[in-house]
């Protein structure tokens, strides 16, 4: 039995936004007196030079998170990766639901989705801007001893 608990954080690439929140997270749970601990994935992880998006990498250098806290490079989602998370978040609803329902369709509604766009529909700042916020109301629920289920059913107390 594990002494801690997990978030997963997922998005499509796992080099950006689930990233960036894997970090975030990661990052704020330890000075909340958190147990708690983030990992991220993607459903088609990015293959690019850098292991980290720029925009997640400069965010995090300005705000003084160590790198460290992120993975080094893109991961692939596995079913093993859900089961083994307490809590599974993905970053944006519209384009993670549908591959949820593909890849993992008995997974889809113990998921809990947040609406952060791509940097196709939302500027960097913006949506990490975001991703910072959701995190941080997250951390916020936990911190409360509540983390809630995809849906008001599915409750569970820590």
């Amino acid at each position: 039995m594990k002494d801690w608990q997990s978030v997963l954080f997922l998005c499509t690439g796992n080099f950006y936004r689930s990233r960036y929140a894997e970090a975030w997270f990661n990052f704020l749970a330890p000075r909340h007196g958190l147990y708690w601990r983030a990992e991220s994935r993607g459903f088609r992880p990015h293959i690019e030079e850098a292991p980290l998006s720029p925009h997640a990498a400069n965010r995090l250098s300005d705000a003084a998170v160590p790198r460290l806290l992120t993975r080094h490079a893109p991961e692939r989602l596995l079913e093993s990766d859900l089961a083994e998370a307490t809590l599974v978040v993905a970053l944006y609803e519209s384009e993670h639901r549908p591959m949820m329902l593909e890849r993992f369709p008995h997974w889809v509604e113990r998921v809990r989705y947040w609406n952060v766009p791509d940097i196709d529909e939302t500027a960097p700042p913006l949506a990490l801007a975001k991703v910072e916020a959701e995190v941080e109301a997250l951390v916020t629920q936990l911190r409360a001893g509540h983390a809630l289920g995809a849906r008001a059913t599915a409750g569970a107390e820590f």
